[in-house]
């Protein structure tokens, strides 16, 4: 078996931390791949390393001296090499990076900085193999990862052995490095558990696991055990913070697990993201999670007749494409037609998509309502429920919350509600403590 294990920042700040990842890789011999993250921050107030080395090339440009961060920086890795009493000379590597610095360097290039040293801390530490990222994982022209070319060389690179690779950067085709997205290390993990094809891509972090609802809204919210990659993206499309698309893609293209862990709490399971579940337990709470988003709108065209009309749907989102601005969610009626759009998106277009509206539809009336937040219940098993919308518009009405908007997709994945803004935290309160409790504790 092979695990590729990534560790972000927070499982990076420290010698303490860096014995945490030891101790987890200990356990398990399948973990023969580590994915790292430039040190995070150590406590409240600290700075993560990525973000000292962005100042550090925000002061070459303007003529800066960035003298007194890049000593923080270089601090920062050689009190964790002295911490863990390891023998890796360090010091040339910082003394070549200082004279770059002062030749010209690109931002790319410098920020990566913070994974190399990272990655090469770790290795010494596991006494691991080094692979560094600018040797195997390449971009197109355009940016984007060409996987035809980077999973045969970490292939190659990896074979038969046990190694630590920095996150977040590669190179382009003229060898100039590049660096991923902000969270950028998840996609390097994600994508060097796909060139390996692993039976699992563990990601550490310092929480354990997606918990079923925003805990700032409900403190005491469980940690999804299962979810499926589908369920993952609906709530990652209404506003939950979880990872990344670009780091689900590679692992679920291979239809290889993922689990989120906690490097503070490695007792814990986390959650377990899969394609599908065969062997689902149909009597757990059929509520996988809740998320949602507030400041929507919803523009609702209205005409006697439009119904039966063939292409009248079309034409009023071809307006708004025109414009540029995406639609939510859209939802019919006999003679009326609703979108659902986000009103930072809706704002700077809003009265140019009214008047249009109003010209090519010549409708009966348009209504617009303002300040709309948008909940969703997602799970699974709510195709095997009956009635469960009605008792979740049942709770909500108990609670004297009004629903503006009803949607429920074809999949049965989710059934969406529309409250107002100053309802969407009691929404997800209610539903919450309603539901998942209530089912779990019975």
């Amino acid at each position: 078996m092979l695990k590729v294990a990534k560790f972000g920042g927070s499982s990076m700040a420290d010698a303490g931390q860096y014995q945490k990842v030891r101790d987890i890789i200990a356990r398990d011999p399948a973990r023969k791949i580590v994915v790292v993250s430039a040190a995070g921050k150590r406590f409240s107030g600290d700075h993560k390393l990525t973000d000292l080395l962005y100042l550090c090339h925000a002061h070459l440009q303007y003529g800066v001296d960035c003298g007194g961060v890049f000593d923080m920086i270089r601090g920062r890795y050689l009190e964790i090499r002295d911490a863990l009493s390891l023998k890796l000379d360090l010091e040339s590597d910082f003394a070549a990076l200082r004279e770059k610095m002062d030749r010209g360097i690109s931002q790319d290039e410098l920020v990566s900085r913070g994974e190399y040293f990272s990655a090469k801390l770790m290795a010494a530490f596991l006494g691991y193999e080094f692979i560094d990222s600018a040797d195997w994982l390449r971009f197109n022209l355009d940016g984007s990862i060409d996987q035809e070319a980077s999973y045969p060389l970490l292939r190659e690179s990896a074979a038969d052995k046990c190694a630590v690779i920095p996150g977040f950067y590669g190179t382009m085709p003229d060898g100039q490095i590049r660096t991923l997205t902000r969270g950028g290390s998840d996609i390097t993990g994600a994508l060097a558990a796909a060139a390996l094809d692993a039976d699992v891509y563990e990601n550490w972090t310092d929480v354990s696991g997606i918990l079923m609802a925003d805990p700032r809204i409900v403190p005491e919210a469980q940690t999804i055990r299962r979810i499926t990659y589908s369920e993952l993206r609906e709530l990652s499309y209404v506003g939950a913070q979880v990872l990344h698309e670009q780091t689900i893609f590679p692992v679920r293209e291979k239809n290889i697990p993922l689990n989120i862990r906690n490097t503070n709490d490695p007792e814990h399971p986390g959650t377990l993201i899969m394609e599908r579940f065969d062997d689902d337990d149909r009597d757990e709470t059929f509520i996988t999670g809740i998320a949602g988003k507030k400041d929507h709108t919803v523009i609702t065209v209205t005409r006697s007749g439009m119904s039966s009309q063939v292409g009248e749907f079309r034409r009023i989102l071809g307006v708004f494409e025109k414009h540029r601005v995406s639609v939510a969610y859209a939802l019919t009626g006999i003679d009326c037609f609703s979108v659902v759009i986000e009103e930072k998106l809706l704002s700077p277009r809003r009265y140019a998509i009214l008047a249009e509206l109003q010209t090519d539809m010549h409708p009966d009336a348009i209504n617009v309502s303002d300040g709309i937040a948008v909940v969703a219940v997602v799970g699974r098993k709510m195709a095997f429920r009956t009635g469960s919308s009605g008792k979740i518009f049942a709770k909500l009405g108990e609670h004297g919350i009004n629903v503006r908007m009803i949607s429920q997709g074809p999949e049965e994945l989710n059934i969406i509600v529309g409250v107002k803004n100053e309802d969407y935290e009691k929404a997800i309160a209610v539903l919450y403590r309603s539901f998942v409790k209530q089912e779990v504790k019975s």
